[in-house]
């Protein structure tokens, strides 16, 4: 495999970002001294020291990053990216310092090892052209993996949530990491913790779902398995970004108070109490007429003196400059920067626009106060310190380089960094397997039992890019790379199926294109099809950017039918009467209703990543039996958005209007090739105090022959209360592995705080009454297998930042 050069230098004034020092550079000796060298002292009076020392070009220089390879002519990977980029003359910029590097190694393809010796020799010049002799922190996308060439694919955050699995989340994040922080990256931007609010927006492959407690849980395991490796965890895009009116990304947000508070911020809450993210990224969004880079209620009131946050608040790309370009809420450049500064925005990403120059003439004119500059500044160096940047031993070799005589040439290390081990692609493979959802599986023709002649046909078949999503490398950068490699090994479901079924003759036809309005090719399709035992029509979305695609960030759909005429490839090969089993590679569900009763297996998999081929070849055959569970309701109908499970009963289908948007498989939903059979628990007493906890209980046993995993569910339903609830909302969860014939105890621990709402004055209360506890497979009322009925009796009370947030989930083994 040819492996991508890096150049020797980025230009001055843009070109391949490989993190590599421009030549020529001045170097001014560093202060000798100063307390903010000593590291026996504590990180703030060290800080407070540095600052003291600064110019205000020095201070202002740590609040940008500089993305010194971002195109400005072809096709960019954020929003506006060509307008909004300026020619950057780097000799002069660093002399003062840099805040930031700007994705050194996901701008443009390059060998990791070769990138961690340009960034290693990016980070020298930097701190030896200013006066303290700091870095940059260095960060990178990472949300299906370190967006970097040749690094790990894996799964979309939306397949994390359909694992309902928080370990092997931990796990994948770890990894990440711990590649990130080997080739001296210190920041993650990930993860994205938007509750999806209609599933027509491009970006809900980036969620985890439709429900809060699932994105907080699985979000908050990610963070900590990033942060576990010292690298920063940025949670985004805080907040309302996926409540955006019409799916189209960047609308206004029109969300009320109930549902930012009760829907969309619990998800942040946890992953900074309980996760310990370090950083958070604010929302392009605007809700109610206030952008949230704008809003010092959110960004300060909220998020630092309500709930504590002591990092930093990094720009969206250009979100700084959208103020004045897009929202309108700032008169110029220096204005946006007074705006932001104000709202509590520490560090301007992804380059330097308004809190440079700009920044500085407004200080020095009165505009801005010096104070808001040096409030910003104390958090980034806090963080600066925390990662070693300020102290004197501080080396530019990262850990792939550790050892090495000086910085040596590029040939001498090129292709010596693995940043996708067999480790990293078990991880991936697992993580593939466990979210691959089983959603029906009519006469059981699954799994396939030896057919002689396979039909797989479909424009998702043999595209190795169909696994992927819009923030993997090969998806996000590649694509504008054709002469370059992958850089990965990703099998298709067609290479996968041949090597699963050897015995078998595998034939295959395209049939059209993901959003084409061809059907030339339909009739090859359907002649394989009448020519086989069975049909395996692999369907769904291709990942872009800026429609690019039908699914990415913005490609937003007007409806939920699949693209182009795969709706017409699929009627055509169920009129052969071969049974015909879809599987679904999408980055959002799509509505099935039209053939739900007619597919003789439906198999869903939302961008499951560089093992998603094998994983699905396992799930057809048997190999794999299927756990996955829908982390988002797949409709009937295409129309009928916005809509999730979290409705009140006037949300759901009744006699008030003619539309019914009751989904076709439910949040939650997921089959497998054995059986469960579920047993009440203790019994739970029957009443609670307000601020009290019990235990509710279900014993789950495998009554089938295979081994599989059950995921038991908690959902909370409040009768009456004095606003409206949901019928129905996730509380807590727990994924039960059992060999067949295995039985577990499976307990939660529920504290009274998990029935807490934002009440009719605004707070958020405990109230006092009836509740029903429903143990279940999904949230549909037909799922559910036990009700425990419990009272919270006593006065009504706040459940204020101490309140519970987790449901603990025990399982134990059920011998003899």
């Amino acid at each position: 495999m040819a492996i991508p050069p890096a150049p020797d230098a980025p230009p001055a004034s843009g070109g391949p970002v490989t993190g590599t020092a421009p030549r020529g550079a001045a170097s001014t000796p560093h202060p000798a001294g100063g307390a903010w060298r000593d590291v026996s002292l504590a990180p703030e009076e060290r800080v407070r020291d540095l600052i003291g020392r600064m110019t205000l070009e020095e201070k202002t220089a740590q609040l940008y990053g500089v993305w010194v390879g971002a195109d400005t002519e072809g096709e960019g990977v954020a929003p506006h990216q060509n307008d909004m980029v300026d020619p950057v003359d780097w000799d002069a910029l660093i002399t003062h310092g840099l805040g930031q590097l700007t994705r050194p190694f996901g701008t443009a393809p390059v060998d990791p090892a070769t990138g961690a010796l340009g960034l290693a020799r990016a980070q020298r010049q930097i701190a030896g052209a200013n006066r303290f002799g700091i870095p940059a922190l260095a960060h990178e996308e990472c949300l299906a993996g370190f967006t970097a060439w040749g690094a790990t694919a894996y799964p979309v955050p939306l397949a994390w949530g359909a694992t309902f699995d928080t370990e092997l989340v931990t796990e994948m994040a770890r990894r990440i990491g711990a590649d990130l922080r080997s080739v001296g990256v210190h920041q993650g931007l990930a993860p994205v913790l938007d509750v999806v609010r209609d599933l027509r927006w491009g970006r809900v492959e980036e969620t985890i779902g439709e429900d809060p407690y699932l994105v907080a849980t699985i979000g908050t395991a990610y963070v900590r398995g990033l942060e576990s490796t010292g690298v920063v965890a940025t949670l985004k895009h805080f907040a309302g970004y996926s409540a955006s009116a019409g799916a189209r990304n960047l609308a206004p947000v029109r969300a009320g108070a109930r549902e930012l508070a009760d829907v969309i911020l619990p998800p942040f809450e946890m992953a900074l109490r309980d996760g310990g993210a370090r950083s958070v990224m604010h929302s392009y969004a605007e809700i109610d007429g206030v952008p949230a880079a704008a809003d010092p209620q959110l960004l300060t009131g909220l998020l630092r003196d309500d709930w504590g946050f002591t990092g930093t608040v990094v720009a969206d790309y250009f979100g700084i400059g959208f103020l004045e370009t897009l929202h309108k809420v700032a008169a110029d450049r220096a204005d946006a920067a007074r705006v932001a500064l104000t709202a509590g925005v520490d560090v301007e990403l992804p380059t330097v626009r308004s809190y440079g120059e700009a920044l500085v003439g407004a200080v020095r004119d009165g505009t801005v106060p010096e104070a808001l500059v040096d409030r910003a500044l104390r958090r980034v160096l806090l963080q600066k310190c925390e990662l070693g940047l300020l102290d004197a031993d501080w080396s530019p070799l990262p850990a792939v380089l550790a050892g090495l005589d000086g910085l040596p040439a590029p040939d001498r290390v090129r292709g010596t960094v693995d940043l996708d081990t067999p480790a990293n692609r078990e991880t991936a493979r697992l993580l593939a397997e466990r979210s691959c959802v089983l959603l029906a599986d009519n006469g059981g023709v699954l799994p396939l039992d030896a057919p002689a002649r396979i039909a797989v046909v479909g424009p998702r078949a043999d595209d190795p890019l169909a696994m992927l999503g819009c923030y993997s490398f090969p998806s996000h950068v590649g694509v504008s790379h054709p002469e370059v490699p992958v850089g990965v090994d990703i099998p298709t479901v067609l290479a996968s199926l041949t090597a699963e079924f050897p015995r078998a003759v595998v034939r295959f036809a395209e049939g059209c294109d993901v959003d084409g309005p061809d059907t030339s090719g339909i009739a090859d399709a359907v002649a394989l099809a009448r020519d086989a035992d069975v049909c395996v029509a692999v369907v769904g979305d291709r990942a872009g950017l800026f429609g690019r695609g039908t699914s990415g960030e913005g490609c937003d759909a007007a409806d939920l039918s699949l693209p182009g005429v795969q709706g017409e490839l699929l009627d055509a090969l169920l009129a052969t009467g071969t049974p015909v089993v879809a599987v679904l590679v999408t980055g959002r569900p799509y509505a099935l209703g039209r053939w739900a009763d007619r597919l003789a297996a439906v198999v869903q998999a939302f961008f499951p990543g560089e093992e998603g081929g094998p994983a699905l070849a396992g799930v057809l055959s048997g190999r794999v039996n299927p756990s996955g569970r829908l982390p988002v309701s797949v409709p009937y109908g295409p129309g009928g958005q916005p809509w999730t499970y979290l409705q009140p009963p006037l949300g759901l289908a009744g006699g008030v209007s003619n539309l019914d948007p009751t989904p076709l498989y439910p949040f939650g939903h997921g089959l497998s090739y054995t059986s469960f059979a579920w047993e009440a628990g203790a019994p739970v007493p029957g009443e609670i105090a307000t601020d009290g906890e019990t235990d509710i209980e279900v014993v789950v046993r495998n009554t089938g022959t295979r081994d599989g995993a059950e995921i038991v569910q908690l959902y909370l339903h409040d009768p009456v209360a004095q606003t409206t609830r949901p019928q129905a909302q996730l509380v807590g969860y727990a994924r039960v592995p059992l060999a067949a014939g295995e039985t577990a105890r499976v307990g939660f621990r529920f504290h009274a705080d998990l029935a807490s709402f934002t009440g009719v004055g605004g707070g958020r209360i405990v109230e006092p009454g009836d509740l029903e506890l429903r143990l279940a497979s999904s949230s549909s009322a037909d799922d559910v297998r036990h009700t425990v009925r419990l009272r919270l009796a006593g006065p009504q009370r706040p459940a204020g930042l101490d309140r519970r947030m987790r449901c603990p989930a025990r399982i134990t083994p059920v011998t003899g």
